[in-house]
């Protein structure tokens, strides 16, 4: 899981220097943008000098605490084509 995340982190930094803006799907079971796991998320990004909105760019999807819709949130992910999908 580490690996991957490293992989992607990488790419993002690519995309930094090229100037593209990345999708990057966020894919939680609470409240978002407001959950601890997305403000991580986001932290963890602006420490690596990412500027939301500047290099890259966060589409929020929440299943409500209810398991069930994760896949068809997650399809609706795919289907906008965003870079990475975060799952907290």
């Amino acid at each position: 899981m580490l690996a991957i995340l490293f992989v992607s982190l990488l790419q993002l930094a690519e995309a930094q220097q090229s100037g593209k803006v990345h999708r990057i799907g966020y894919l939680g079971d609470s409240a978002v943008p407001a959950s601890r796991n997305a403000e991580a998320l986001r932290q963890g990004l602006r420490d690596l000098a990412y500027v939301e909105g500047q290099h890259i760019a966060i589409e929020y999807q929440s299943s409500e605490g209810n398991p069930d819709r994760l896949p068809a949130l997650a399809a609706e992910l795919v289907r906008r084509k965003v870079d990475i999908i975060f799952a907290g």
